[in-house]
């Protein structure tokens, strides 16, 4: 039999009635719930696009195949006599993996333990307490939705989320973020702030690992900027998904900041595009997984990676995750230092903004790496 054949058998067999796009948009936790067990086509990937994860390759913690062990950074070496050998560590992992993972960071367990709950249990609200906050606004201080982009998305991914920008200068930001359940607020609030501390002090680190802290570049200016800087905060939901093998929970991507804190459950899902291939992210309890971004590639004029990562979907357990994105003031300029351009070469990267990134993202259906390519001289 070919493979054109095999396909057509396959696609016909994994759905056999008509989509319902309306029901897709409202997530696929509600599709979960009603117990389907075969997914609507409008999340079946094209062939070459689907992920290599039959359901024999997973465990009980979801992919369990090709497991890549990424730097540790042990936040107490880096604040401690041996910064410099942590510093020398935090380096490497920025410029040869683009992800490290944080340990003894400082965040109270209890913090971390009341912000997952919370977040599941959003998610766990009848549909129609959660329709509320349903919006397609980049701009919204508060909404929820399924996909990536469920606006340009040609395909949906097997994900729902709630997002809430975090802007700590502003009284009334904590008043628009979701209200039930009623722990939701504080628990985000406390959450929220002792990431962005977290992040301040890795960016210091980084500032140090670049050769900055020393020179022309006002370094304490930097991190003002990054401690007033914008921070959105992301809760993703990954029900089980009956076909994760033509689906994925998030598509292959890189992020827009300068750097992303994701907290994950112990279930396997991760993966990142190492050496090129596709490997899977082993989750330390109560660790960080840390990214850098698309600013800090342009911002370090290529010399660190932000690097694809996407997420894979399992049938046997729900995923959850906190992603924190953070970059400078939203209506800041992201320039290639100068100090690093004079450095190591010409410049490599055109000046950019928040505002070019929504401009971008509102018009089309992201892929890959293609905004930062769009950035480049």
């Amino acid at each position: 039999m070919s493979p054109a054949m095999t396909r057509s058998i396959e696609d016909h067999e994994v759905h056999n009635s008509e989509d319902d796009h309306s029901q897709c948009l409202k997530g696929v936790k509600l599709l979960h719930d009603a117990g389907v067990t075969h997914i609507p086509r409008k999340y079946i990937l094209p062939f070459p696009d689907r992920p290599d994860n039959a359901p024999t390759a997973l465990s009980k913690r979801g992919a369990s195949t090709n497991l890549i062990n990424l730097p540790i950074i042990d936040l107490a070496e880096l604040q401690g006599p041996n910064r410099s050998t942590a510093i020398t560590s935090l380096s490497n992992a920025c410029e040869s993996f683009g992800f490290f993972q944080v340990v003894n960071h400082g965040i109270p367990e209890h913090v971390i333990a009341d912000m997952m709950d919370v977040g599941g249990r959003f998610f766990d609200l009848p549909y129609e307490a959660r329709r509320r906050y349903l919006s397609s606004d980049m701009r919204a201080p508060v909404r929820c939705g399924t996909s990536f982009n469920q606006n340009k998305d040609g395909v949906f991914c097997w994900r729902d989320f709630l997002k809430m920008v975090c802007d700590h200068s502003s009284p009334d930001a904590l008043a628009q973020w979701p209200d039930s359940p009623a722990e939701l607020r504080n628990c985000a609030y406390s959450y929220s702030k002792e990431a962005k501390n977290l992040f301040v002090k890795l960016m210091d680190a980084i500032l140090e690992s670049l050769g900055l802290r020393d020179s022309s570049i006002d370094a304490d200016e930097m991190l003002e900027g990054f401690e007033n800087g914008s921070q959105l905060m992301v809760v993703n939901c990954y029900p089980p998904c009956p076909q994760p093998e033509l689906t994925l929970g998030m598509p292959p991507h890189s992020d827009y900041g300068f750097l992303t804190l994701l907290l994950q459950d112990e279930v396997r899902g991760l993966q990142i595009q190492h050496r090129g291939n596709w490997v899977t992210v082993d989750p330390i309890p109560n660790a960080f997984v840390v990214n850098v971004g698309d600013h800090l590639e342009i911002f370090s004029n290529g010399l660190y990676k932000s690097v694809l990562h996407r997420v894979l979907a399992n049938s046997k357990r729900l995923r959850s995750s906190i992603a924190s994105l953070h970059s400078l003031p939203l209506d800041r300029t992201i320039s290639p230092c100068e100090t690093l351009v004079n450095r190591y070469g010409e410049k490599i990267y055109k000046d950019t903004s928040f505002a070019d990134f929504l401009e971008y993202a509102s018009t089309r259906e992201p892929k890959g790496k293609d905004f930062l390519e769009s950035r480049k001289l």
